[in-house]
């Protein structure tokens, strides 16, 4: 048990490292040109990626402080786009066994329409709000790549970090049945 609790907190610790990796790579001055290319939302891949393979990794207070973070950071409304996130992730926590039975073609589809809900609404609540938002162009091509990476995001986090659904064995190790 003392295993088990250990790897928990050592992957709730790698979470927020990688995301504060993906932060610092974010706000990186890598070339002083406009990009021509917006950059995906790499946490919201990483963050669905995770709570549908181990929720336990991810909880709801890390997903919070992170994208509440990243909105800070990458200068965006503080909050809107964290409680989105926070909001799909719920979601996404709440049907996530289902979602995991189903394949991943069809988790690939789901987590990209939650993802494009999220972004919609950012958008619809800040012409509401008449907040000045950046161009329509990019946004749909940052939620393209967004969706897009994806799958990338989940063979690095399975094949490199380990993080996988449990198994049935590993079920009855901790105790946790499905």
């Amino acid at each position: 048990m003392d295993k088990a609790a250990s790897r928990l907190w050592l992957m709730r610790s790698l979470y927020l490292f990688l995301a504060m990796l993906v932060m610092f790579f974010h706000l990186l001055p890598l070339d002083t040109k406009p990009d021509r290319w917006p950059f995906p939302e790499l946490l919201i891949g990483l963050t669905f990626a995770w709570v549908l393979r181990r929720p336990d990794f991810v909880p709801i207070a890390s997903v919070t402080v992170v994208m509440l973070m990243a909105d800070f950071l990458l200068q965006r409304p503080p909050g809107l786009l964290a409680a989105l996130v926070v909001l799909g992730t719920a979601y996404l926590r709440s049907d996530g066994q289902g979602i995991r039975d189903i394949g991943f073609l069809a988790e690939w589809t789901t987590v990209a329409v939650v993802t494009i809900v999220i972004f919609v609404l950012n958008r619809l609540i800040l012409a509401l709000l008449s907040v000045e938002q950046a161009a329509l162009g990019p946004v749909l091509v940052q939620t393209i790549l967004t969706v897009a990476s994806y799958p990338l995001v989940v063979l690095f986090s399975q094949s490199v970090l380990g993080v996988r659904r449990p198994s049935a064995a590993d079920n009855m190790a901790t105790g946790v049945h499905a």
